[in-house]
């Protein structure tokens, strides 16, 4: 086993021994973890008044690949509707490297359409836009606007087991390479995770995940290439008074499938908190 991955391996049981000791305030039920697993979308939408700041960094070897996301969720009015949008800065790596710059932008809008974070079923179907604000020369970016849809479901399987499921698709009507050639490009997502409740505080996660991704080789052409990773990590919280929660989380993606050898980082970092109470406050 490679330096590389008995490093990781440590930094898990590392962080373990952390939210393992995490203390929760005297007096007070610890609130559960209910934020998405870092590859795979949860089916829970935001409370209303609640919103949610997710961070999320993602190194891959041997390519070099690395990407940073930051995802901004807000409740509409209620559980029902959700908006969000989420930025991108990416590096696809491998030789020449082409650079770091921001990816193309998604806005998004979720109809939380069965239960919610305190059922045993919930089902959010997702509709996003993507804007193309990324850099099809220097591989950041698609060249055109496009549709993406996922739908996510949660079940609770166990006291403390719940599983999340995704499926989805994505669509660039116009999309562009770097010599100006367009064509009509569609994806395929698949997801899985599990997740085990060791404490309210502290969960340990299981995640596998298949992409298939459409490029424009040529006018009209196309070309896909699939990946596939299974995930395995942990994430923890710390609960303050004022209702906010930060849930840090670090996973080893593994390559498997048509991305054996190909294995990765990823660091997980959220924020939520009621933002009415805040404003108050002030």
């Amino acid at each position: 086993m490679s330096t590389r991955l008995w490093f990781r391996i440590a930094c898990l049981f590392f962080v373990f021994s952390l939210g393992a000791n995490a203390q929760t305030p005297a007096g007070q039920e610890p609130p559960s973890i209910q934020d998405n697993s870092f590859l795979v979308e949860e089916a829970y939408n935001q409370e209303d008044g609640v919103v949610q700041h997710i961070s999320m960094f993602t190194r891959l070897w041997p390519s070099g690949a690395w990407a940073y996301s930051l995802t901004e969720e807000f409740p509409v009015r209620g559980l029902r509707h959700q908006l969000s949008y989420t930025l991108a800065f990416v590096n696809t790596g491998g030789t020449p490297n082409l650079g770091a710059g921001f990816g193309d932008l998604a806005v998004n809008y979720r109809l939380q359409v069965v239960g919610s974070g305190a059922t045993r079923v919930a089902f959010a179907p997702r509709a996003t836009l993507i804007a193309p604000t990324g850099s099809v020369p220097m591989g950041r970016g698609m060249g055109g606007y496009g549709f993406q849809t996922n739908l996510p479901l949660s079940v609770v399987v166990g006291k403390r087991w719940v599983t999340h499921w995704n499926a989805g698709a994505t669509m660039i009507p116009h999309a562009r390479n770097a010599r100006g050639d367009r064509a009509l490009v569609t994806g395929w997502n698949l997801g899985q995770s599990v997740i085990w409740q060791a404490h309210p505080r502290f969960n340990v996660l299981l995640e596998t995940v298949w992409t298939r991704t459409g490029s424009v080789v040529g006018p009209n052409r196309t070309q896909h290439q699939d990946a596939m990773f299974i995930s395995p990590g942990v994430r923890w919280s710390y609960n303050f008074e004022n209702g906010l929660q930060i849930v840090p989380g670090i996973a080893m993606p593994i390559g498997a499938g048509p991305s054996t050898g190909d294995n990765g980082l990823l660091l997980y970092l959220s924020f939520e908190h009621p933002w009415r109470a805040f404003k108050k406050e002030k």
